[in-house]
């Protein structure tokens, strides 16, 4: 899965949410890459009603990150975000989400 990270598509929530779920415990990095793919894809194509789903899956990245020891070639928790800021700083109702809930 890692190998091939960068052609996950984010559009197919109904089989990457519980994927990423299955793998969370024993592969958080891999979990964490399937639940970014479902963010980035909800904030570039502006899928508000994904919003809450999108920063569910934040927040549970951001968990995930303090049992990734070695993110390798993939963005840190923390660039990951700076990220999201940078592309989608306008997209209140998101962050709105990530910080309530």
């Amino acid at each position: 899965m890692l190998d091939r990270a960068d052609e996950v598509d984010g559009d197919h929530y109904e089989v990457l949410t519980p994927a990423a779920d299955a793998l969370q415990e024993k592969h958080p990095l891999a979990a964490t890459l399937l639940r970014r793919a479902m963010i980035d894809f909800a904030l570039d194509q502006a899928r508000v009603k994904r919003y809450r789903h999108a920063a569910r899956h934040f927040r549970q990245c951001a968990s995930a990150a303090t049992m990734i020891a070695d993110f390798g070639r993939f963005e840190t928790h923390e660039a990951f975000e700076r990220r999201l800021k940078s592309r989608h700083a306008r997209k209140r109702a998101f962050w709105d989400l990530v910080r309530d809930e």
